[in-house]
């Protein structure tokens, strides 16, 4: 459950939003974790070691176990971690007033996006995620913060979602008028 302040009156309890996101997006998570994080930092620690075997041969004993603490353990953890752990996060709703998001890993982050300050509605594909048959959801209002991000839906079910949320916040702006 997450709360939220009101502006002055008791916090309001949210449940979770309702629909989670594909399940191929660990996978695309997956990958990009080690593009991006996890395969860098286990480069870097077979360099150290090749280099160490080749030119200060002595340092392996000492040189071995640090590179498994500080380079190749985190590496594998987030690997293995981070896509589960976010998947169980992430999570999207859209209601007859707004669209409630949560999403993160680590840091974790609920919006609420009222639809009657919906401006656009965009769905994004990248080339990782057209490999997996993944998209993302942008839904950018007047809001300070920014735009909404629903990552991780399947193709046609944010193609679906995008018109759904554009006709709804078209209702919402004709029905306050």
């Amino acid at each position: 459950m997450h709360t939220t302040g009101t502006g002055g009156g008791a916090p309001v309890t949210l449940r979770p939003p309702r629909h989670r996101v594909d399940p191929r997006a660990r996978r695309w998570w997956a990958v990009q974790a080690l593009l991006t994080v996890s395969g860098p930092l286990l480069l870097t620690a077979a360099a150290l070691l090749v280099l160490s075997a080749l030119l200060f041969p002595g340092a392996l004993p000492w040189l071995a176990p640090l590179v498994a603490v500080a380079l190749a353990a985190p590496a594998l953890g987030y690997q293995l971690a981070m896509p589960a752990w976010r998947y169980r996060i992430h999570a999207w709703e859209v209601g007859e007033a707004a669209v409630y998001t949560t999403n993160g890993w680590f840091w974790q982050r609920s919006r609420i996006a009222p639809l009657s300050r919906v401006q656009t509605v965009d769905t994004t594909i990248g080339p990782l995620q057209r490999r997996y048959g993944l998209a993302t959801v942008v839904v950018t209002t007047a809001s300070t913060a920014g735009a909404v991000k629903i990552s991780g839906l399947a193709e046609t079910d944010a193609r679906r979602m995008a018109e759904h949320v554009g006709r709804a916040a078209r209702y919402v702006r004709e029905d306050a008028a």
